[in-house]
């Protein structure tokens, strides 16, 4: 039996977290073509009782903090690095390789490395063999391993070499469980995600999420959700005119929960206003970023 740590670190939108719901085949963190989307580090298995138990972490796309948010954000990087059995270094094939190798340098990883080159599906002439010559040098980079993870390509021979680093060991976690986060954690990451779908500019950025109610009745499951947003001018535009853009997060959202899920679901959304949540620390313990 084999059981390990794995876990994912790169730039921001290099494909971390579309790489972790491939490898264990559900949706467990949340998607979307902006930066900075990932905020938590999230934890997914992948089970083959008897055989392994793998557990995933995506981490936050790595900057330079200028809020709070941020630092938080960043600790739980320091975090995955500390218990890791395996990093895997994500980064996208038509990114800067300079920028990337300024980041992976910096991490002073304590355990073996591989170097995930992905949207090799997307990547400009010449870019992959680039790649190859520029990484081959680096202490950090023992082998790597060229995938798109959106397309799925090469996910098997990604999941054949990480088999080759795990170590042997008994799982951490009940080999039925998919995630050690609570179902309402997901929850509020599902609203949160079609924020980011439905809205442009800054208004992500300044949004926050906290599941208030998740109560299991016999016919559905009743949920309330506040969005916290920095300014009235954002309350406004999340409502929309006669509240239709509320109610197309809610719509879109309580879809996709359902699913995750399995069973019918009142969402009751409320939008409220906290200036500079992002550097307040007792809202941020609030609404979970510890």
């Amino acid at each position: 039996m084999k059981s390990g740590f794995v876990n994912i670190f790169g730039r921001p939108n290099a494909g971390k977290s579309t790489l972790l719901n491939a490898l264990v085949g559900e949706k467990m963190a949340i998607v979307s073509p902006r930066v900075q989307t990932t905020r938590h580090r999230i934890k997914a298995f992948l089970n083959k009782p008897g055989e392994y138990q793998i557990i995933f972490s995506d981490t936050p796309g790595i900057i330079d903090p200028k809020y709070k948010l941020h630092e938080r954000m960043m600790s739980s990087v320091k975090s995955a690095l500390e218990d890791a059995d395996l990093a895997l270094l994500m980064v996208d094939a038509n990114d800067d390789f300079l920028e990337c190798d300024k980041i992976f340098s910096s991490l002073r990883l304590k355990v073996p490395a591989i170097l995930v080159l992905n949207k090799i599906d997307k990547a400009a002439n010449g870019k992959i063999a680039e790649a190859e010559a520029f990484f081959a040098g680096k202490a950090y980079c023992k082998q790597l391993v060229k995938i798109s993870a959106l397309q799925k390509i090469h996910l098997q021979k990604l999941l054949d070499v990480i088999m080759t680093a795990i170590p042997e060991g008994m799982p951490f976690y009940n080999e039925d469980d998919l995630s050690d986060l609570p179902t309402k954690f997901f929850v509020g990451e599902m609203v949160r995600e079609k924020i980011y779908e439905l809205f442009g500019d800054e208004i992500p950025y300044h949004t926050a999420v906290m599941v208030n109610e998740f109560k299991e009745k016999e016919s559905l499951v009743k949920i309330q959700v506040d969005i916290i947003v920095q300014r009235e001018s954002q309350k406004a535009i999340i409502i929309g005119e006669k509240g239709k853009m509320i109610r197309q997060v809610g719509t879109l959202a309580r879809t996709d929960i359902e699913a995750f899920i399995g069973q019918k679901v009142f969402l009751e959304l409320f939008v409220k206003v906290r200036p500079k949540w992002r550097d307040n620390e007792m809202q941020l313990n609030e609404y979970g970023y510890q």
